[in-house]
């Protein structure tokens, strides 16, 4: 989502209207689900996307046509077999795209650079968008984001009782979903604070772990206390790299939340050991450490016999990822971060 929200704020900045396409429903089987979305902008280019093959390819479409129209529409979308036979996307399901023409106004520029803001700063909020719709005809839609009870952003057009409506809602998801309100809907979407791995090891593995978790939208932050491997040549795609005095002051000056990752992959037992020892202490929703079984089991002995629990042990993935055979760092990389999304993957659903 960094990736929308960053290219709307450069978009709106430099005076251009696009039409932001998001799927408001789905049933069956989809390539993406509700909340996905994608920018298409005046010469027709796209970035993100909404599953791609033909139902993107049709969102393109007419996304330009209603650039310079400046109106909005719903494209329902059939993904049944005897209607992408020709383009393989078979799928068998349906979806609803909301084609939402974006004009650079101030207050859509206030939403948007506020939506980054959030992001950046690791900070909840909820972005509501309102959708009139008389019959089959988007007549208005009304962008609000909510930072918290007090501000709301933007026009809240249906009164107080539905908004509170909405706040009970939000409470209860973690990834986007639509309410019918009178003669349209609301989509509510989660501003969340982007996941963070915490990649302690600048070694080979770590290289290709680093690179695979920015791709899927983890914000990454590498630990080694070797300069000449934790260095922006090493790892172009992280976030933050920190070059450490010594592992015992990993975690100095970091706070790690439930939404977060840790990752040890460190040279060697001590350090991993002292890793693991510390990364017990956060509230981490994920905790993974590299190495074999009777490594592992070394190591959790050693951190028993000084005060952790069976609890804390249990909270460990180790040996780290999904079980592939991996052998090569890049295969092991794979494995690492193969089970860093089915985590992140399952989560949401225990919440939605």
């Amino acid at each position: 989502m960094n990736q929308i929200v960053s290219a709307a704020c450069e978009l709106i900045d430099r005076g251009e209207s696009f039409v932001l396409a998001t799927i408001v429903s789905r049933s069956g089987s989809t390539p993406r689900t509700a909340g996905s979305r994608m920018i298409v902008t005046a010469d027709g280019s796209g970035i993100g996307t909404v599953g791609g093959g033909l139902l993107e390819a049709e969102v393109m479409s007419r996304a330009k046509t209603l650039i310079q129209t400046g109106q909005s529409t719903i494209l329902p979308f059939d993904l049944s077999y005897k209607n992408v036979d020709t383009m393989d996307m078979i799928c068998g399901g349906r979806a609803e795209v909301l084609l939402d023409c974006i004009r650079p106004t101030s207050a859509i520029l206030d939403i948007f650079h506020r939506w980054r803001g959030l992001l950046a700063e690791r900070k909840k909020g909820l972005l509501l968008t309102v959708v009139d719709v008389n019959d089959e005809t988007v007549e208005r839609i009304d962008h609000c984001l909510a930072v918290n009870e007090d501000e709301i952003l933007g026009h809240w057009p249906l009164g107080e009782a539905a908004l509170e409506k909405v706040r009970q809602e939000a409470a209860q998801i973690s990834s986007a979903i639509t309410l019918t309100i009178d003669e349209g809907f609301v989509l509510l979407e989660p501003v969340q604070p982007v996941c963070t791995l915490y990649l302690f090891g600048a070694g080979h593995v770590a290289l290709f772990t680093a690179a695979m978790a920015a791709m899927v939208g983890f914000r990454v932050s590498v630990a080694d206390d070797r300069e000449e491997f934790a260095n922006r040549q090493r790892f172009p795609d992280a976030h933050e790299i920190r070059a450490l005095e010594n592992f015992e002051r990993a975690f100095d000056g970091i706070g790690v939340g439930t939404q977060d990752y840790i990752v040890i992959l460190t040279r060697g037992h001590l350090h991993d050991k002292t890793v693991l020892a510390r990364a017990l202490r956060t509230e981490a929703g994920y905790i993974g450490m590299i190495g074999s079984r009777k490594k592992r089991d070394a190591i959790y002995g050693v951190l028993l016999k000084e005060g952790a629990t069976q609890a804390d042990i249990e909270r460990v993935h180790s040996p780290i990822g999904l079980a592939i055979d991996a052998e090569t760092p890049e295969e092991i990389a794979v494995s690492i971060v193969a089970e860093m999304i089915q985590h992140r993957a399952n989560k949401h659903k225990a919440v939605r």
